[in-house]
């Protein structure tokens, strides 16, 4: 008798922590890009790292598609990116970076729209 109560017990463990990752999973899953993971966004924009860390660079042409594309299905995406440890980690300065939608003379870019404590030209 004593085994059947603890393999239930066991049993209602994994099922509960089967449980309880599927709800992290789920949460985590709708952020500021949407479902796609930040880290997968972020590595869609590596065209702009030279740009996106000096002001005097030139922004690649596939950089400013990838902007274009992420402002138009996900424009809060962006600021996350530009903002996220994974970026400031490769060289990205988000002060620098936050101007290449206006670089890129993106017309629908989110003018005025504030991304942490920097302001989209």
């Amino acid at each position: 008798m004593a085994s059947n109560s603890a393999c239930f017990l066991f049993a209602h463990l994994i099922l509960y922590l089967l449980a309880t990752n599927t709800l992290i999973t789920n949460v985590n899953a709708a952020g500021a890009c949407g479902r796609t993971p930040i880290r997968s966004a972020a590595l869609s924009l590596s065209p702009c790292l030279g740009a996106g860390g000096n002001a005097r660079a030139k922004v690649p042409p596939m950089c400013c598609t990838k902007v274009n594309a992420l402002i138009t299905t996900a424009p809060k995406c962006l600021c996350a990116v530009l903002l996220s440890p994974l970026a400031i980690k490769a060289g990205i300065k988000p002060a620098i970076a936050i101007g290449i939608p206006k670089r890129c003379n993106i017309k629908r870019r989110p003018v005025g729209k504030k991304c942490g404590r920097y302001i989209v030209p």
